[in-house]
């Protein structure tokens, strides 16, 4: 297959006129891969289209929340015909409240919820909300997790076991810094040392349980184990960032699969059915903080709009319908592509490594499976830019990035995974032939 992006280029230098480097969100530039990006159409079920008429099977699902595929009848049908009632009422809808109640049920820690318009609102509305209840000022993350593009969150560790980072974007001041501790994922004695120094400052810890923004690494139980009795000890709170893992992973997201119970939850993507929604939640106590109950202070115009929450719940719905069958039928999906590469590299003796949790499945151009960001970091770029353009030319749009996830969607049905199959042993051959 060869593509042609003659439109997409064109567009691509009206965009770069207008916009900083072209695109609205860095990744989507593909600078990651090199190349130029192609330029979005339109989406139906499992496909995306681009302006030249190119067809990918998508394994991206616009960075997660598209878990039904693009344009799932009931979504669309729930969408227009809140679109029929008004955009936006400035003051509380039925869906709003119905949506609050799908998660609570679905989230046995989260007894009440607060909606906002990103996963980013949601970690930043959480981080404040775990300063107002502990009046402490550090927050504790792990490198490599993304949390959001909030000051707090662009934090990256230094050199040593349990440092105050060094900010990983431009405009963020030392003073920001200065109150983000950041140490290894997966590391007992890090998490011991960080709070054997600093426990009684730590208002709160921020971790994704399954990581997907440096590729999928999953948790050792006893990490989070510890991390839990160590919060408990120091009475910090535990915060789970659930914006790709919440409604993918299980109904309860990770804390479904990991039996963990944190203390607050952020979620995102699959909650708003392909719009801006998130929210945050947890224990009543806590959110009884949150104003007009109580002095932690958020709010948003937008938040709890009607086409967002009829989006999201219509998405929940389809899931609440038979959750057991839907998540065996993506974990299946996820599962049989994974051995069906593990199957390969052995054969070849590639130094690739696969690792998959559910839905969410990435490949590592390194011998071993990471247990932390250092360890991603081992990742062979110039082979994973091979693969990602073999695997374009062959129709299947991977996520343009070595350190992101794929996101399977229920319209991947059994012939279109064994396309993807067929076509990444394939690009995995191309991509070590060219060498």
């Amino acid at each position: 297959m060869i593509l042609n992006f003659e439109r997409s280029k064109i567009l691509n230098q009206r965009a770069r006129k207008c916009m900083p480097g072209g695109v609205s969100s860095p990744v989507r530039s593909f600078s990651g891969v090199g190349g130029e990006a192609f330029v979005a159409a339109r989406a139906e079920g499992p496909f995306l289209f681009d302006v030249d008429g190119n067809r990918y099977i998508d394994l991206v699902g616009s960075w997660g929340p598209m878990i039904h595929g693009h344009n799932p009848p009931e979504v669309v049908e729930a969408v227009r015909a809140a679109i029929d009632r008004g955009f936006s009422y400035g003051v509380t809808c039925e869906t709003e409240i119905e949506l609050c109640e799908s998660i609570v049920e679905s989230v046995p820690s989260c007894e009440m919820i607060r909606l906002v318009n990103s996963g980013t609102e949601a970690c930043m509305s959480a981080l404040r909300l775990a300063r107002a209840v502990t009046d402490r000022d550090l927050i504790l993350k792990f490198e490599g997790h993304y949390h959001g593009h909030a000051d707090s969150f662009l934090i990256n560790a230094g050199s040593g076991l349990a440092t105050f980072g060094t900010a990983s974007s431009a405009g963020i001041p030392e003073t920001q810094t200065k109150s983000t501790l950041t140490i290894p994922f997966n590391s007992v004695e890090a998490v011991e040392k960080v709070f054997s120094d600093f426990g009684d400052r730590i208002a709160g810890v921020f971790l994704e349980v399954v990581t997907g923004n440096m590729g999928v690494v999953r948790p050792d139980l006893d990490f989070l184990s510890k991390l839990r009795e160590s919060c408990d000890r120091y009475q910090s709170l535990l915060i789970f960032d659930e914006v790709m893992t919440g409604f993918r992973l299980s109904l309860a997201g990770a804390q479904g699969v990991y039996p963990i119970k944190p203390d607050l939850s952020c979620f995102g993507k699959v909650i708003g059915g392909g719009f801006p929604v998130g929210a945050y939640g947890g224990r009543r106590d806590l959110m009884e903080w949150v104003a007009p109950l109580g002095q932690m202070y958020q709010a948003g115009t937008l938040s709890g709009n009607p086409i967002g929450t009829a989006a999201g719940l219509a998405s929940l719905n389809l899931i609440r319908k038979d959750p057991n069958l839907f998540y065996q039928k993506l974990d299946h999906a996820g599962s049989e592509w994974r051995s069906r590469l593990e199957a390969h590299i052995s054969h070849r003796s590639y130094p690739v490594c696969v690792e998959q949790e559910g839905s969410m499945l990435s490949l590592f151009f390194c011998p071993e499976k990471p247990r932390n960001y250092r360890e991603v970091q081992k990742t062979d770029l110039n082979r994973f830019k091979k693969f990602f353009w073999a695997l374009l030319e062959k129709g299947v749009y991977y996520p343009p990035s070595a350190f992101e996830s794929c996101f399977l969607s229920s319209a991947l049905e059994t012939s279109l995974m064994e396309q993807v199959m067929e076509a990444s042993t394939e690009a995995l051959d191309e991509c070590f032939e060219a060498t």
